[in-house]
């Protein structure tokens, strides 16, 4: 006998039920687009910020008379909202060889390093106000050793600095000091001792006079204020704070159109 006729199943190729290529292709193109309007945002945002950068470098390169432009970096995307605002929440500023401003006692800051916080203009255009700013200020040995009038190097302990004094006799002696803050931006050096060689009595009233003049950081943004001071390989290291922090330029005109990426 013959065994029942069973219908067979159509052959299907493995792919029949694959969605056809041309389906795709609007999706293809909607991401494509959209990844294009992206980069094409993100480039303007870049541009925008290295133009603010820039013109924030110039503008304090006159105010603090510094030799070459200070390195910026504003924080945060987008910021063509931020300028849009009239404020930058986060710009970061490190200015090397800032000149004196004291001109009875010239000294220097070797390198400025300044975090601040919502960075705008003030409303007369004439100035650029940080809500609050951290900073750190690199004072060099040498610098400090022509304001003192001494060879000075760091010292063996943290915060203590060696000073070398010459004697008549062609020798030397080593003198040892504390440096400390004290009100007014100012930097003190205390409880001096004798650590090498023998220093007349004579040398020791002249030191005292020395010491007893503190140093005072002029050249620093107005409304920071020193904190604290320290002794690193490269000189002191003093770190200043504060709200409210002003930065003027000697073209007050400049400093508005500049900020504002014109």
């Amino acid at each position: 006998m013959h065994e029942p006729y069973e219908p067979y199943e159509p052959y299907e190729p493995w792919n029949a039920h694959r969605p056809a290529r041309g389906n795709r292709r609007p999706v293809v193109i909607a991401v494509g687009a959209l990844l294009a309007l992206l980069l094409a945002a993100v480039a303007v945002d870049r541009f925008a910020t290295a133009r603010v950068e820039s013109r924030t470098a110039e503008a304090f390169q006159e105010g603090m008379r510094t030799p070459s432009a200070p390195e910026v970096h504003v924080r945060g995307f987008p910021v063509l909202t931020q300028l849009a605002s009239g404020t930058l929440r986060h710009v970061d500023i490190t200015a090397h060889d800032l000149p004196a401003s004291d001109t009875t006692g010239p000294f220097p800051v070797s390198e400025l390093a300044l975090r601040l916080k919502e960075l705008r203009r003030s409303d007369d255009d004439t100035e650029a106000l940080a809500r609050s700013a951290e900073a750190t200020a690199l004072l060099s040995y040498p610098d400090v050793s022509d304001a003192l009038g001494l060879e000075i190097s760091r010292g063996s302990r943290p915060g203590q600095v060696h000073a070398t004094v010459p004697l008549p006799t062609g020798d030397h002696a080593t003198v040892t000091t504390t440096v400390s803050v004290l009100p007014g931006n100012r930097i003190a050096f205390r409880d001096f001792q004798v650590t090498g060689g023998v220093l007349p009595e004579l040398g020791r009233a002249a030191l005292t006079t020395v010491f007893e003049r503190p140093i005072q950081l002029r050249n620093i943004p107005q409304g920071l204020r020193l904190r604290s001071i320290t002794t690193t390989d490269a000189g002191l290291s003093a770190r200043p704070s504060g709200e409210s922090v002003t930065f003027r330029a000697d073209d007050t005109s400049r400093i508005n159109s500049r900020y504002s990426g014109a």
